[in-house]
């Protein structure tokens, strides 16, 4: 069950083991309804038989695996998993312990006094980029003693790979060949990528965009705009759900890789397109600007001008794969977003211990 709910999570692998690069003995905990154990690439995974327990009796049996394994920091995942971790510190008051954000809302103001106490169990707290923790500082939700981290969320395993090779096992094709991966909904903003397209086709007659997708609310939507611009029609290609495997190749066929979001947390597909050389012409939200360095070229979101514009500015002068690999092998990479855990644990632990903060 543990190997196969591993599988289902490859986030919280790749966080654990991006930690575990760096030197960090690295131990994962789960609750679940079964107790059970494994060890995989160096990093021991624990599942905990306490899923039909009440909160303080959970943060009880968690507590006692967290001293038997000698822990000297804990990582909770997820801002929303504040009363667990709050349990847990009253278990456990001498280990620091470090929240990580992953896409998580500010609670109704209502019950932010209440959060406001669980989150001061927290120590530190990692962010892809550092406007995402403001919201929670302005809304008072955060401690000013609380230190705050700038980690990617995750990383990707994707890699280069040979462009013609990806062309020809994926059929794509195109000057520039232009890549979409996300669903088909309003906060991925479809309409304003295939404006933008539109626009910049009279001025790159040989782009063309291939979407994969999973949910598509807007499909309907999709279709009858390409369907009604001759612009589009022939130019964009709807691929729907592919299996996560042949994402990668996409990526690699990819002379760029185009997002419109409005708001992401950190963003994998702009991850795995930087991780196989893909140039990624993306928002300019604060996530997308911490992952893409100068590598990559922002747009305002809403805005399909100034997307056409940025299309047309990268298909004449974009860095090349390697150049893109590299910022994500010093940047992004297993082992790079190790470091800064390692970093982020050295310095929560060193402050425990009575070090300068």
């Amino acid at each position: 069950m543990l190997a196969q709910a591993l599988e289902a999570w490859p986030s919280l692998v790749d966080i654990a083991e991006s930690a575990a690069s760096a030197g960090t003995r690295v131990s994962v905990i789960q609750v679940a309804a079964r107790s059970e154990q494994l060890t995989r690439n160096g990093v021991d995974y624990y599942f905990v038989a306490a899923h039909d327990a009440s909160a303080t009796e959970r943060a009880r049996r968690v507590a006692r695996l967290v001293d038997e394994i000698k822990a000297d920091v804990v990582h909770v995942h997820s801002l929303g998993a504040a009363s667990d971790a709050h349990a847990l510190s009253l278990e456990l008051p001498h280990l620091p312990m470090l929240l990580q954000d992953h896409a998580d809302r500010l609670p109704p103001r209502w019950r932010r006094s209440r959060w406001r106490r669980w989150y001061a169990a927290a120590h530190g707290v990692a962010f892809t980029a550092p406007e995402l923790a403001r919201p929670f500082v302005t809304a008072g939700l955060l401690d000013p003693s609380t230190r705050l981290f700038v980690i990617p969320e995750s990383t990707s395993r994707f890699t280069p790979g040979s462009r013609a090779r990806a062309w020809e096992e994926t059929g794509l094709y195109g000057d520039p060949c232009v890549v979409w991966v996300g669903h088909l909904q309003s906060g991925k903003d479809p309409m304003t990528v295939l404006d933008g397209i539109a626009e910049a086709s009279t001025r790159l007659p040989n782009v063309q965009l291939w979407c994969a997708f999973g949910s598509a609310p807007l499909l309907a939507q999709v279709k009858q705009r390409i369907d009604g611009d001759p612009r589009l029609a022939g130019r964009v290609h709807l691929l729907g759900k592919v299996p996560h495997e042949r994402v990668q190749s996409l990526m690699r066929a990819a002379d760029i890789f185009v997002s419109g979001s409005h708001a992401e947390s950190c963003g994998y597909a702009v991850l795995e397109a930087l991780a196989c050389g893909a140039m990624p012409v993306v928002t300019n939200i604060p996530s997308f600007r911490a992952l893409v360095g100068d590598v990559g070229r922002l747009w305002p979101r809403g805005d399909a001008k100034a997307l056409a514009d940025a299309l047309v500015h990268s298909a004449a002068q974009r860095p090349s794969p390697a150049e893109v690999r590299a910022h994500f092998d010093t940047a992004l990479s297993l082992q790079a977003v190790g470091r800064r855990w390692a970093d982020a644990y050295g310095q929560l632990l060193h402050a425990r211990r009575g070090g300068t903060p």
